[in-house]
């Protein structure tokens, strides 16, 4: 390519043999050229081996500066050098001197300025050499956000509506418009950012992330590369010109440019200049990579403004360049440049292989001991892996550097508070207040210290913990900052407190430090970990030094206040970790006697915690190994069972989620002690319920891959256990710890092929493509499962990951369309077309063949599919709302039609004629559902518009459908809850309406949305007295107990309930609501038991048992109650019945009492006496289970 440029090198024959040629000689000496040109001359001719760490830059350097000390010594050479030094002043003063357009030289500018990575701010002390760039980094990955901004909209509303009133944000958005835009957002790819900016679609992208999550890195890094090339190629590939954004600004306020290209040209504030006009020509051909970096740092709005319109111009007029814009999120207004033709993308935290990269590459550059660096490596992953707070860090590629140059001297994860300390002092040491107090000259900097800055840390956390949002909110005012800054400043008896506030505030304007602006006069903690670090740092501050705060305020007015809440967790674990080791065993024996069941066992698992950051824990050890019992007994919690059997999804979610954290915390905390693995190992292989061995196999993997047992007992789990969803686990555990093992792939080919559950050998593909996609064979093997795998779940499953995995790859695209045309099942046509119109929406054709399938397919759900994909990826597209409409209103099938009107709605709100549209539907369609879905729309995307609240009273009244008769009801309540008449109504649907599910579902809603309005309480009264629907009395005594606990006649009309109504749902639902809203009350205890054991049926009797398990277990009567109840209830097992309250009885004591002397006796006579045959299994299963945990 002929860019016009002429590369201009430095002369050989400059080395002549007179004085005045070799003087104008010398610079050529340090030409990276000459310099690569002499070492390979060097190596070629095989001259005299160099010593370690010689340097032939260096060496140059000190030959000039040799020379030039000769030229001062001599006279004849100096006058030679002085006259034609004279020459070139006298022809620089007839003219400008103009900078020339020499790349070489700019290639040697670019490496000199960007090439080491930026620890410039660290102290000398913590890092002893430079680091190239291109040597660590990681690209990486990315998101596309051009709706939606993330982390703009998790910031509480009132902060929201300060940016918007600031003009730092568009728009608020409605919980609705939320909601549908981070679904969106959430559905993008996630890509390397790289690959982003090397796609030709993205010519103009801004690069959105927090501080520190590299986004300058990332541009520093891209010009670099251009550096690396040969210099034949300098001007073939685009010429990076990264322009600090910061740095423009100041050359334009002090006159020295007003363009980006005079500031290229002649501006001080950039190194490597050059001429404008040959630039001009070079940006023409679009042989250039123009990078903008920190937009955010542009802080007067006005400035910003202009800064957008010069960069929407630059693509103006020279429209062949690619051009990347990086800036902070908060603040950022994405629709100008949006409407330029931008992409957005969020960077995302670095993964856990992008984390482990990272490690290795840092590790074989810094640690030269190669003893030293896999131990130093492993024990920063194993700190990152098992402490969440360290894996926040280290998902931000700054605050992960810091933990790799730290962890040289620290160890990890104990010391989390020094680390953390040390991170903050690096930060700390960039907060530099001298800077702008020198320039101030009104105090002395040394006054303000490294010491006075954590103080004002200290303060600030401690301020916004005790604020509304708590811990959970990095939230503080500027007012507040200033006044905390004042405040301390007067304890150091300056005496202008006031101005050096503002000074510093002004300060963090400008620039991010440990502290950051987020806009509209905000403030927060560049990471939420130094919010917590210095919370903590508070209190110990004043428990240790201060002594303002006593043991008992710390044990139970902070960890007694906040272990329920576990974003202060972490700051309660980091106080653990710097009290003496006997306090923090009071402060655990605390946590353990409360009562955590309501709360996900969290005082159990903070204890652990709590005990981990201990030191010496032999001091405590009567105490640990009480904690180590209750984990134990964690690891068996509840009835997974009973939780299948009522598909309740939520309780079986929490049951594996507390014995997973228990079986992580014996693995972690426990790791070294005697017995711990061969405990585990023994759960993983032979414990009777298939959840716990899962969770152990994760445990033993994760914990102890080291251990030269595991990797063989995960294979055998994976073939041979009787559990699919052990194997599964199993085999994605050996995939992602054992990858590089030799014969780990073929053990995952042959369960991928010979797995007997369909299940197992999709997770073997997925783990397949996930860990080995650049490994030849995958990709034909990932496709003879797509095509000949007999399961629909296997075939989708192997389409999903060719499509995610090589969307870019030859006849990836294709493929998915044969298996979109011609595989049978619905499923996997249906998962064709997603990932076809997902991956590819902009090739041409792709919208045609989801047209074909919308129109053509015989099966609902794959129509569904095409019009859903249709109208998401091309809804501005000509011809595409006329498409909806038509499937709306002609497809046979009432499914896709409330498809495409769902769609159509979303879509298209705010486009003429959608809303009478919808009515339409709502009135004529034949199909209940497809009413309801109109109306539902309707009410939700036009709930303000005249005539809507009237248009669903008419269907709530009228329509003969239950479901269209609800679905009006619901949204009535939920869109219109404060219109005047809208209780009435809803009081008369509960009162008159014929089916049953409407009246639930009236009075659900007026407890709801109503619950402090007087007569509602009698009215739900009435309902769960006299409805002749048992489901409806349910519902209103559920209700009744869930909004009125505190009003002490609920209380004994729930009691009433509990014992007289003559349905046994009824007096179920009564009992658990007792039990849940009145625990303390000793007669809710009273009426528990004597439903248990007197009422004639034995869903209620099972029903008592199990509440006065959940909520009494600390009585000292329970065991003897529990056992009389699994003696003598007169349960006799009818055909096809599963519960016995006696065999509930046994579980309950089994679970709470595992200890109790009397247990093994019972067990024994139940096993011995009970009629029921599936009790006595039980209680053989019991036995068995304890004799092989006794024999560990």
């Amino acid at each position: 390519m002929d860019s016009g440029i002429t590369l201009q090198r430095p002369n050989p024959e400059g080395l002549g043999y007179t004085n005045k040629a070799r003087l104008r000689g010398l610079n050529f000496l340090i030409y990276k050229p000459f310099l690569s040109l002499l070492n390979n001359l060097w190596e070629t001719y095989n001259l005299l081996a160099l010593p370690d760490g010689f340097n032939w830059s260096q060496l140059s350097k000190r030959y000039v500066k040799k020379v030039k000390a000769i030229l001062q010594e001599n006279k004849e050479l100096r006058e030679i050098f002085i006259s034609s030094r004279l020459d070139e002043i006298a022809e620089n003063t007839q003219t400008e001197i103009k900078p020339n357009f020499d790349l070489i030289k700019y290639q040697e500018t670019l490496q000199e300025r960007y090439g080491n990575l930026p620890l410039d701010n660290l102290h000398h002390s913590i890092l002893d050499r430079r680091i190239k760039l291109w040597g660590i980094f990681i690209a990486q990955n990315v998101r596309e956000c051009q709706e939606y901004l993330p982390k703009v909209y998790e910031i509480p509303k009132e902060y929201q509506r300060r940016l918007k009133e600031t003009g730092q944000l568009d728009k608020e958005l409605t919980l609705e418009e939320l909601e549908k835009l981070q679904k969106i957002y959430s559905s993008q790819p996630i890509r390397s950012v790289l690959e982003v900016i090397e796609d030709k679609k993205y010519k103009y992208v801004v690069i959105l992330g927090d501080p520190g999550a590299g986004k300058s890195t990332l541009l520093k890094y891209l010009a670099i590369k251009w550096t690396e090339l040969p210099i034949k190629e300098l001007t073939v590939k685009p010429i990076p010109l990264l322009i600090e954004l910061r740095d423009y600004i100041r050359s334009r306020e002090e006159k020295e440019c007003q363009t980006f290209l005079e500031f290229i040209h002649k501006s001080s504030g950039w190194v490597g200049h050059l001429n404008q006009h040959d630039l001009h020509e070079t940006l023409k051909k679009g042989n250039a990579l123009v990078m903008f970096d920190g937009l955010d740092e542009v802080f007067d709005l006005g400035q910003r403004q202009t800064v957008i319109n010069q960069i929407h111009d630059l693509t103006q007029n020279y429209p062949n360049i690619q051009v990347i814009v990086t800036s902070r999120v908060i603040g950022y207004q994405p629709s100008q440049l949006r409407d330029a033709e931008f992409y957005h993308f969020m960077i995302q935290d670095l993964d856990e292989k992008q984390i482990d990269e990272f490690l290795e590459k840092w590790h074989n550059f810094t640690c030269d001991n190669e003893r030293d660096r896999q131990p130093s490596q492993e024990r920063l992953k194993q700190a990152i892996n098992n402490f969440s707070s360290i894996e926040e860090l280290a998902g931000n590629p700054l605050l992960l550097t810091m933990m790799a140059i730290l962890n040289r001297s620290q160890e990890l994860p104990r010391d989390r508070a020094e680390l953390y300390n040390q991170c903050s002092r690096i930060l700390l040491y960039q907060w530099d207040f001298g800077r702008a107090l020198v320039e101030d000259k009104r105090i002395d900097p040394k006054v303000i210290d490294y010491k006075d800055k954590q103080a004002l840390c200290r303060q600030v956390a401690y301020f916004m913990q005790s604020n509304e949002q708590g811990l959970a909110g990095n939230l503080i005012s500027g007012d507040d900052l200033e006044r905390i800054l004042r405040d301390y400043l007067k304890t150091l008896e300056i005496s202008n407190p006031r101005d050096i506030a503002k000074l510093i505030i002004h300060q963090l304007r400008h620039r991010n430090f440990i502290l950051c602006l987020l806009g509209a006069d905000y403030y927060a903690f560049v990471h939420r970990t130094f919010l917590e670090y210095f919370c903590a740092s508070e209190f110990v501050w004043r428990f240790k030094e201060s002594q303002t705060l006593s043991r008992e305020e710390l044990k139970t007015g902070v960890f007694g206040q906040h272990w329920r809440d576990e974003t202060w967790h972490e700051v309660l674990r980091l106080i653990a970790g710097q009290i003496e080791p006997k306090f923090v065993g009071q402060v655990i024996e605390y946590l353990m006697s409360q009562d955590g069941e309501g709360d996900k066992f969290l005082n159990v698992f903070l204890a652990a915690d709590c005990l981990n950051e201990v030191r010496n824990r032999k001091e405590i050890q009567e105490i640990e190994d009480k904690l180590l019992v209750q984990i134990k007994e964690l690891l068996y919690y509840d009835d997974i069972d009973e939780a299948l059997k009522r598909d309740d999804e939520e309780k079986l979610s929490l049951i594996l989620n507390i014995r997973r954290e228990a079986m992580k915390f014996m693995a972690i905390i426990w790791h070294d002690a005697p017995n711990t693995l061969a405990y585990i190992k023994t759960l993983a292989q032979s414990d009777q319920h298939e959840f716990v061995r899962g969770i152990a196999i994760e445990q033993l993997a994760q914990q102890y891959r080291d251990d030269p047992e595991i990797k063989e007992i995960l294979k055998t789990c994976a073939q041979s256990d009787q559990h699919e969803g052990v194997r599964g686990i199993a085999i994605e555990q050996l995939a992602q710890q054992y990858r590089d093992d030799p014969g780990i792939q073929e053990f995952l080919k042959t369960c991928a092929q010979s797995d007997q559950d369909s299940w197992v050998r999709g997770i073997a593909i997925e783990q397949l493509a996930q860990q080995y996609r650049d490994d030849p064979g995958i990709q034909e093997f990932l496709k003879t499962c797509a095509q000949s795998d007999q399961d629909s779940w296997v075939r989708r499953t192997a389409i999903e990951q060719l499509a995610q995995q090589y969307r870019d790859d030859p006849g990836i695209q294709e493929f998915l369309k044969t298996c979109a045309q011609s595989d049978q099942d619905s499923w996997v046509r249906r998962t064709a077309i997603e990932q076809l119109a997902q991956q590819y929406p902009d090739d041409p054709g792709i919208q045609e063949f989801l047209k074909t399938f919308a129109q053509s397919d015989q099966d609902k759900f794959v129509r569904g599919e095409a019009i859903e994909q249709l109208a998401q990826q091309y809804r501005d597209d000509p011809g595409i709302q006329e498409f909806l409409k038509t499937f709306a209103q002609s497809d046979q099938d009432s499914w896709v039609r409330g498809k495409a009107i769902e769609q159509l709605a979303q879509q298209y709100r705010d486009d003429p004629g959608i809303q009478e549209f919808l009515k339409t539907f709502a009135q004529s369609d034949q199909d209940s559902w497809v009413r309801g879905k109109a109306i539902e729309q309707l009410a939700q995307q036009y709930r303000d518009d005249p005539g809507i609240q009237e248009f669903l009273k008419t269907f709530a009244q009228s329509d003969q459908d239950s479901w269209v008769r609800r679905t009006a009801i619901v949204q009535l309540a939920q869109q219109y809850r404060d219109d005047p008449g809208i209780q009435e109504f809803l009081k008369t649907f509960a009162q008159s309406d014929q089916d049953s599910w409407v009246r639930r579902t009236a009075i659900e809603q007026l407890a709801q949305q109503y619950p402090d309005d007087p007569g509602i309480q009698e009215f739900l009264k009435t309902f769960a007295q006299s409805d002749q629907d048992k489901f409806v009395r349910g519902k209103a005594i559920e209700q009744l107990a869930q909004q009125y606990p505190d009003d002490p006649d609920i209380k004994e009309f729930l009691k009433t309930c509990a014992q007289s109504d003559q349905d046994s749902w009824v007096r179920r639902t009564a009992i658990e609501q007792i039990a849940q809203q009145y625990p303390d009350d000793p007669e809710s205890k009273e009426i528990l038991k004597t439903c248990a054991q007197s009422d004639q049926d034995e869903d209620v009797r099972e029903t008592a048992i199990k509440q006065l398990a959940a909520h009494y277990k600390d009585d000292s009567t329970l065991f003897e109650f529990l056992s009389q109840c699994a003696l003598k209830d007169p349960f006799q097992r009818p055909e096809n019945m599963d519960t016995n309250p006696r065999k509930t009885a046994l579980e309950c004591l089994v679970k709470l009492f595992p200890n109790h002397s009397q247990l093994p006796a019972l067990l024994q006579d139940r096993l011995n006496n009970d009629a029921d045959e599936k009790v006595r299994e039980y209680v053989r299963s019991v036995i068995s289970e304890q004799m092989k945990l006794d024999k560990i």
